[in-house]
């Protein structure tokens, strides 16, 4: 896998920094002879550190690792215990760089080991006890770097904040600027959102005050690619804008060339974004930026390496472009025209482990290529090139990459027993070196070709190993891959639905097994947890498998319905209480139909005179998931349908299904709810009768934050039915609806109910889902903060209701939003809306479904099954219309 640019820039950093404090812990720096270097004093050892550096700046880490091992047998003999550790922490990041984690782990834990017996010397010499402190800091930013990249964020947090103490101690402002981005870093991977925000926004400040230099912009650009895998890609582009007007004005002509690549990385990551939402244009807009950064960071650059890296970033935008966009909008810029200057400047590059992936990177790309078979010549001489260089450097990482990825270009030509041998060698390296994030690509490779030649139990038991090692990777993806939301439809999630497509093929007796029915609906849930993993970008969910048939069956009425939209066909399985077999059928609809008439649906449904064509669409939807297994239901006395839904689906309330044959909706059968994954949810009913309420909401129009959002005339009549349905309450109006006012309450008092009358958008985007207050867009990233989810002395919040929210227009995986907010809220159960609904309705509605709460012994699902049943008895209004009472769902626990 190709280092990002970022990473490779920041290790070197770590290294020089940690050569040049070392080095001058020495007495000397001047050049030694071979026979000086053999005397093995501390001056040798020096002139290795010296090498060392010169061989990781070449990508040549066995050599480095080499001379470091010297240099620290030499400091051991010499007794200088300070500059031992130094070398310890340097060799642990050439050890990382090979990927032998458990080698780096250890010469860490030894470097820290020698400095814990050294004698403090504060007060009788205070020079070397803050040296020692600083080489104490620098090597605890070693080990927070390493644990964070292992996937333990908990204790990176600990060991960056003890990396701070010291490096205040030492006065090293440059040193507590790193350990703030590690912590941060690490708060980000765990999911505390707010405190991460706290300390970035902290940094920023301290940047604007700080004096110009060659710090300032470094701490700049690690500032920027941070809210980069934040997603707060508008804020990133402008910390990297200012990052490089600093370095032009102080002619820091190497830096010049990494902020324009940094930014043009962001501004590429814009563009995928605004093309996730189908905003084409600026989608293109962006990517134009993107070419223009990329073009002027080859211009500027002062090193070949980061001149290539511009040139295959640029080389992979255009080939992204013209596959996905179908267009070429300046012929000077065609991904073609670039792959004989790419292929001359690689050849003139020595040989690196930064050239091996390069080299890697551009094969991937060429294959990406229409008819990427014409170029076999080039694809193939470059990755032969690359293992033969890898072998050299004796990098097992890099070789298994080179080598996967040919395996790769054999499956994409169909030759399919060439590159299963490639990829079953590939796979063995990666084993070899414990390396999961190989592992899992070269099974998934494995499988895909296991399945071709339809050996499908072998392809089954390759795909599984690879979301094994997905799952165990869960923390270590979001810590590692700075832009691993835009990569995770293409890299991750297919696994899971291939997985799901080979357990779902008919079996001997024409169906499935149950235990490949059982797998398919585990891996279904693993899907809906990563979804959401990847949509917080933290690995912060507490999954718990045991849940899943311990619900269903403590609920004897209750039947879920794990329905999954695959390339070919549409297919479900159904969990009914008291059997232990789980029931699947499909229906032979292509991905393409049935996205077709989900977009279709959805927007017919925000429209009130379109009842008919909602009809039309919804009963197709019906005959493939309901109808199947209608029987069954009436048999089964089945009262409640949960559905943990799959991907566009999500946008589409299941109530409004439509049975032609008995002329009625689904709600009028059932109550419904939906679940983001039932290994997240606690089964708990809620008493009506001692509901304690926190109420609140917006009536006048506002603007915030640049949005403008229309007056809700009816959100106070909303509030009042609401508080004569409830025995406690408390509101906040208006005005009085603030952020601080919210978080004032709600630290003040436990609420098992909080309702929000007011605008809310959601969208598969974490920066653009939110609610709106008086003052302020609350972030869904803020919402733990707000109800103050890690306080253990907290209570649970039973529900949470979102009366006037709706889906972000274009964004067809919208609703993963509320299923986040619903998730990220802690709430027993979520009550949203999918589309802005006529208030009044919606005051009718949320009234009637606390009434039915307040004086019923009845489920949440059923309260609001029979509110929106009720509008429709409305006498002067027309509410049977699926626009008004539709887009309501409730979402997680049902009881």
């Amino acid at each position: 896998m190709l280092f990002t640019f970022l990473r490779k820039i920041k290790q070197k950093r770590q290294w020089r920094s940690l050569v040049s404090g070392l080095l001058a812990l020495t007495l000397s720096l001047a050049i030694y002879s071979y026979s000086e270097i053999q005397a093995q004093t501390p001056e040798s050892a020096s002139v290795l550190i010296k090498e060392s550096q010169e061989y990781y700046d070449r990508g040549q880490f066995v050599a480095a690792t080499q001379a470091l091992q010297q240099a620290v047998q030499i400091y051991q003999k010499s007794g200088e215990p300070l500059q031992q550790a130094r070398a310890l922490s340097l060799l642990s990041l050439a050890y990382e760089q090979l990927g032998e984690w458990q080698q780096a782990e250890t010469t860490i834990t030894q470097s820290l080991s020698i400095l814990d017996r050294l004698p403090e010397s504060r007060e009788s010499k205070p020079q070397n006890q803050s040296l020692q402190d600083l080489v104490r800091a620098q090597v605890l930013n070693r080990q927070g770097r390493w644990q964070l990249a292992r996937g333990q964020a908990e204790a990176a947090v600990k060991t960056a904040e003890k990396a701070e103490f010291f490096y205040t101690r030492s006065g090293d402002t440059q040193g507590i600027f790193i350990s703030k981005i590690n912590q941060a870093q690490a708060w980000q991977t765990l999911g505390f959102f707010r405190r991460t925000n706290k300390i970035l926004d902290e940094l920023a400040q301290q940047l604007e005050s700080q004096p110009l230099s060659l710090i300032q912009v470094s701490s700049l650009n690690s500032l920027g690619s941070l809210f980069r895998q934040q997603g707060k890609l508008e804020r990133s582009s402008k910390i990297f804008s200012k990052s490089l007007a600093l370095a032009q004005k102080l002619a820091l002509d190497s830096e010049i060339s990494q902020v324009l690549l940094n930014l043009g990385n962001t501004k590429q990551a814009l563009a995928s974004q605004a093309r996730n939402l189908n905003d084409l244009e600026r989608a293109n807009n962006y990517q134009q930026q993107a070419l223009e950064h990329y073009q002027q960071a080859i211009a500027t650059a002062t090193f070949p390496l980061d001149r290539i890296q511009a040139q295959l970033n640029q080389f992979s935008l255009l080939t992204a472009s013209e596959r996905t966009l179908k267009q070429k909008p300046n012929p000077n810029l065609v991904a073609q025209n670039f792959i004989s200057p790419i292929t001359q400047t690689l050849k003139e590059l020595p040989a690196s482990r930064q050239t091996i992936y390069a080299r890697i990177n551009f094969a991937r790309n060429l294959m990406k290529m229409p008819s990427a078979s014409k170029y076999e010549p080039i694809i193939t001489a470059i990755l032969n090139n690359a293992i033969a260089q890898a072998r050299n450097f004796k990098d097992s990482r890099s070789e298994s990459s080179a080598i996967g990825t040919l395996g790769q270009f054999y499956e994409q030509t169909e030759r399919l027993q060439l590159a299963e041998k490639l990829t079953n060698s590939a796979l063995a390296i990666a084993q070899g070196i414990n390396a999961p994030d190989l592992s899992y690509k070269w099974e998934w490779q494995l499988g895909r070709l296991l399945a071709q030649e339809q050996r499908n139990q072998q392809a089954i038991s390759a795909y599984t190993e690879a979301v094994n090692n997905l799952q165990l990777l869960r923390r270590d993806l979001v810590a590692r891959n700075l832009d691993a939301q835009f990569s995770f439809r293409e890299q991750v999630e297919p696994v899971y639905r291939q997985l799901v497509g080979l357990l779902l093929q008919s079996g001997e007796t024409g169906e499935p097994s149950q235990q490949n029915l059982r797998q398919a609906r585990k891996t279904i849930e693993a899907l809906q947890l990563a979804q959401l993993e990847n949509f917080f970008r933290s690995a912060c969910l507490d999954a718990q498998p045991e849940q899943l048939d311990r619900i269903v069956e403590s609920e004897p009425t209750t039947a879920v319905f794990y329905p999954i939209i695959l390339p070919e066909r549409f297919e479900v399985i159904v969990k009914l209480p008291g059997q232990s077999k789980l029931e699947h059928y499909k229906s032979d609809r292509s991905e393409t139909d049935v996205k077709a008439i989900l977009t279709q649906l959805q927007q017919y449904l925000k429209e009130p005179d379109r009842s008919s064509d909602v009809r039309k669409l919804s009963q197709q939807l019906y005959s493939w998931l309901i109808q199947p297994i209608a029987t069954k239901l009436e048999a089964s006395q089945i009262k409640t349908l949960v559905f943990v839904l799959d991907g566009a689906l999500r946008n589409i309330p299941m109530g409004v299904l439509y049975d032609s044959g008995q002329q009625q909706y689904l709600l009028e059968k059932y109550a419904i709810a939906v679940a983001p994954g039932l290994q997240l949810l606690e089964p708990k009913p809620l008493s009506g009768k001692n509901l304690n309420a926190l109420i609140g909401g917006l009536e006048e129009q506002r603007q915030v934050e640049g949005k403008e959002f229309s007056r809700l005339n009816n959100v106070g009549l909303e509030l009042r039915q609401i508080q004569s349905q409830v025995n406690k309450s408390e509101q906040l109006f208006d005005r009085s609806f603030t952020t601080d006012n919210l978080r004032d309450l709600i630290d003040a008092k436990d609420f098992s109910v909080i309702h929000l009358a007011t605008h809310g958008q959601f969208s598969s985007q974490l920066e653009e889902t939110f609610i709106l207050t008086w003052n302020q867009l609350l972030k869904i990233a803020d919402l733990d903060d707000l109800l103050q989810l890690n306080n253990p002395q907290r209570n649970n919040i039973e529900l949470l209701v979102l009366s006037a929210c709706e889906t972000a227009a274009g964004d067809e995986r919208a609703a993963l939003g509320l299923a986040g907010i619903a998730v990220r809220a802690g709430a027993r159960s979520t009550l949203a809306a999918l589309w802005a609904v006529d208030d009044l309705s919606t005051a009718r509605l949320m009234g009637e479904f606390y009434r039915q709460l307040a004086t019923n012994q009845i489920s949440k699902a059923e309260a609001l099954r029979r509110a929106q049943l009720e509008l429709w008895k409305e006498p002067s209004q027309d509410w049977q219309r699926p626009y008004f009472w539709a887009s309501y769902v409730l979402v997680g626990n049902w009881l």
